[in-house]
């Protein structure tokens, strides 16, 4: 019961860095290169980690990170950038908040993990509360933007609950460095022919790119996948809604606002979908617990 909520502490590490992301992206990285800068926080955090894990793919692991380096990495950070640049930041992070559902319907289809009725009632709070916390609002929509928002949840939803069905093999150090590699090389020759040169970087874009690929890519995706090993995808799925939460307090305290009625309620059904998600995750442990433990006398008989 303990590692749970250890492990699901570890987790929140990766959503509350990346609710971080936004806010540093928008405020001090070049605007009007997705490319170059998925490419920048991809690379350089790749290889920091790979420096730390010491280790290269083996056999299949090659096609592995490629596929996983894409889904997760490189297609994924461009497409919520593009969709950052083309949607209302409430917009693209509601779409985004439906990962919990995604997730699960991957999880039962690819691993065979039931979603059970605690853990669907918190997906439905979860994504009801984001929709409270961050509104509508938007007087026109941009197809483009929603097409990438969508297309970003459906393929990093699957390329999570791949990762965690292979990610036993080398620990979430080595294997989220090869995704950062293959995802940022993927990425190379789309940059230059779509954006030519890379844009140049002042010193406050140099800091915020360090910390982009420092915190939000190498610590929270290693902290991320940690808790895909550890935790069912549903329940990974449903922490990750503190990644709009992160975002929307953030807005506060650098605006000096204050949180609305309908707001606060968002934010107590975030936090209820969260709460249900460890309970049901804790369930799920005392039930494979006393399993084991009714089994192992007859397991023992001669």
């Amino acid at each position: 019961m303990e590692n749970t909520y250890r492990w699901a502490a570890i987790t929140a590490i990766a959503p509350v860095a990346w609710g971080t992301n936004y806010f540093v992206t928008h405020e001090y990285l070049p605007a009007g290169y997705p490319l170059y800068g998925a490419l920048f926080r991809a690379l350089p955090a790749g290889f920091l980690l790979l420096a730390m894990a010491r280790r290269l793919p083996k056999g299949v692991w090659w096609w592995r990170s490629l596929l996983l380096g894409v889904c997760n990495m490189g297609a994924f950070f461009a497409l919520i950038y593009l969709a950052a640049q083309l949607l209302p930041v409430s917009l693209a992070a509601t779409i985004m908040s439906a990962a919990p559902m995604t997730m699960a319907l991957f999880a039962w289809a690819l691993l065979s993990e039931r979603p059970t009725a605690a853990g669907l009632t918190g997906a439905v709070a979860g994504f009801a509360g984001v929709c409270l916390l961050l509104g509508g609002g938007a007087s026109s929509v941009d197809l483009r933007g929603v097409a990438a928002s969508v297309a970003a949840l459906t393929m990093s939803s699957c390329g999570y609950v791949l990762a965690k069905k292979w990610g036993r093999a080398d620990g979430p150090l080595a294997t989220t460095s090869w995704q950062l590699i293959a995802g940022g090389l993927v990425l190379i020759p789309f940059a230059m022919v779509f954006e030519g040169r890379p844009p140049a970087l002042d010193l406050p874009a140099v800091a915020g790119f360090a910390y982009v690929g420092l915190v939000a890519t190498a610590l929270a995706f290693t902290a991320w996948f940690t808790g895909l090993r550890h935790l069912s995808a549903a329940t990974v799925g449903l922490i990750g809604l503190l990644n709009p939460v992160t975002g929307v307090l953030l807005g506060l305290l650098f605006s000096a606002e204050s949180l609305t009625p309908r707001q606060v309620l968002g934010l107590a059904l975030v936090f209820a979908a969260l709460v249900a998600g460890q309970l049901s995750t804790a369930g799920q442990v005392r039930l494979t617990k006393r399993r084991a433990a009714t089994a192992l006398p007859s397991c023992t008989r001669p």
